[in-house]
């Protein structure tokens, strides 16, 4: 097989799973570590990839700023983060996601004693600093100014923390319990809820369904899904461990 039919491939598979490691190219494709390695390099120098983390993931286009996706949906947001906060208790150690939805969890924690909260969220770890809580800010580069942390070194110092509760949101969520992801900061995520209790999906009904064309996981990985959106009573069924909280 030629290179330029190795890399169509390539493309392919990262277009389905986001970011992929070069073992698993190996051993999907057939070939060598070696020219796996070449194939990427060259994919990088066209600006099609980002290489990381012993893997790669595509390049994608320039998202919206955080201090807008902070704002739009805020009522949606603040009730769905009340509602998450209601479950973090007096001594919980718990990780946050750098989700703008996630991060209006702050302000409702804020009385809690013996708290300790991981997040890879700058602005959410420096306000939850001047209440006395314990906060851990996973380290990394900064993938979305002003706040968000994430890159293979994030994911490498989230694997050393384990966690009572974990909250996190994502971009889509599909009526039927598929959950959108890929790179970097979904690998971090799957590490949080594998090194946690218990595992919280927020997500509002603004991204019910929107067009998404990667998935990190489904319904089925989590512990409970707080959101506005109505899930049918056959989700429901499909999902029967996981804790449907309406707000």
């Amino acid at each position: 097989m030629h290179q330029k039919e190795r890399i169509k491939l390539i493309e392919d598979i990262l277009k389905k799973n986001g970011f992929v490691t070069v073992k698993f190219l190996t051993e999907e494709l057939h070939y060598s570590t070696a020219t796996i390695n070449r194939d990427l390099n060259v994919m990088q120098k066209q600006k099609l990839i980002k290489r990381s983390y012993g893997g790669a993931e595509p390049v994608k286009s320039k998202a919206v700023p955080f201090i807008f996706r902070y704002n739009k949906m805020r009522p949606a947001k603040n009730k769905i983060a009340k509602k998450a906060a209601e479950l973090i208790c007096d001594g919980d150690i718990v990780f946050i996601d750098a989700s703008t939805t996630s991060q209006y969890i702050g302000k409702y924690i804020t009385d809690r004693k013996n708290l300790r909260v991981i997040t890879n969220n700058l602005s959410l770890a420096a306000f939850l600093s001047e209440y006395n809580i314990e906060v851990i800010c996973l380290g990394g580069k900064i993938s979305d100014p002003p706040s968000v942390i994430c890159s293979a070194e994030t994911a490498e110092y989230a694997q050393r923390y384990h966690a009572d509760k974990m909250f996190f949101s994502a971009a889509v969520v599909t009526s039927d319990g598929k959950i959108s992801g890929g790179g970097i900061y979904s690998l971090i995520i799957n590490m949080m809820i594998d090194n946690s209790s218990e595992s919280y999906f927020l997500i509002d009904h603004e991204k019910v369904d929107r067009p998404c064309g990667e998935y990190r996981g489904t319904l089925s990985d989590v512990s409970g899904v707080i959101s506005d959106f109505g899930f049918s009573d056959e989700v429901k069924n499909k999902y029967k461990t996981v804790n449907f909280i309406e707000v």
